[in-house]
């Protein structure tokens, strides 16, 4: 199991990075009482590999006194529960920047004081987590991709990059519209008809004999081999490019024989590749 702990100032990112690691496939939760951890991480071990990566931010919102998370830590020693922490912090001028934009209140603030103080307090108390924090990022000039690409860094033997990119392949009928959802479009009406079969016409692509029809010609054999290649390229980039769901929708005219051949077809390509898929033939019982 992957336990992550995420700590750190105010205003210095925490939230993002959570999201971010969501993204990655992490189970996360925010603003985590220190006294809780250990309970949550026995049912994580519990839960065998539901909980597999889990994300807990912890800071100054639980209380100004760290000692409870330190004996939380301690805690996890004793059982045996691998852990890391990264905190995150950021220059006095950017956090103050941060606050001015989104006109939220520091949760140290208080009235006669500035938030100059209010930062230095922070830093003061914070400053026994830093020292036992794994990784220290500061975000003060750091874009969110750039704080994502780090995030990967510290996980790239975990293949949780090829795991957290859903992949839904859909088949749909032109007739009915495409899909507003989706980022790449293949039109297949350039294959054989099965509709004009009357034996195939009232059964999909699902049906063995409708997919083999679909399959038996070699224009359909071309365009899936040069379909699996642009695939198998784009892919990984998108993945780099930390895009967390790609959404393929595969038309031809009713979309129910022709399509759903194929989004099956290239579903279970992208399936043996290892990628999470998600078939969908919206069309298919119209």
């Amino acid at each position: 199991m992957d336990f992550f702990i995420i700590s750190g100032m105010s205003g210095a990112g925490k939230s993002k990075a959570a999201t971010l690691l969501e993204d990655m496939g992490f189970y996360c939760v925010d603003n985590m009482p220190p006294e809780l951890i250990p309970k949550f991480a026995e049912m994580c071990i519990a839960t065998s590999n539901r909980f597999s990566h889990v994300a807990l931010v912890t800071d100054i919102r639980s209380g100004h006194n760290f000692s409870e998370l330190f004996s939380a830590l301690d805690s996890l020693d004793n059982m045996n529960c691998n852990y890391k922490i990264l905190f995150l912090e950021a220059s006095t001028e950017y956090i103050i920047k941060r606050y001015k934009e989104t006109r939220r209140r520091h949760p140290l603030f208080t009235e006669g004081t500035t938030i100059e103080k209010t930062i230095e307090e922070e830093i003061e108390l914070l400053s026994g987590v830093r020292e036992r924090s794994d990784y220290i990022i500061d975000t003060s000039a750091l874009s969110t991709s750039a704080l994502r690409d780090l995030l990967r860094q510290f996980f790239e033997d975990h293949d949780l990059f090829e795991q957290s990119m859903i992949i839904n392949v859909s088949s749909f009928g032109f007739k009915y519209g495409i899909p507003a959802e989706a980022d790449l479009v293949f039109d297949v009406r350039f294959l054989p008809n099965p509709y004009y079969d009357a034996e195939l016409r009232p059964k999909t692509g699902l049906d063995k004999d409708v997919f083999d029809y679909v399959m038996k010609w070699p224009q359909t054999s071309e365009f899936i081999s040069h379909l699996q290649k642009l695939l198998d390229f784009l892919l990984p980039h998108y993945i780099e490019e930390g895009k967390t769901s790609l959404n393929i929708a595969i038309g031809c005219t009713g979309g129910k024989h022709r399509s759903v051949a194929l989004c099956e077809a290239v579903g279970k390509h992208i399936s043996d590749c290892g990628y999470k898929v998600v078939k969908m033939h919206r069309d298919a019982e119209r």
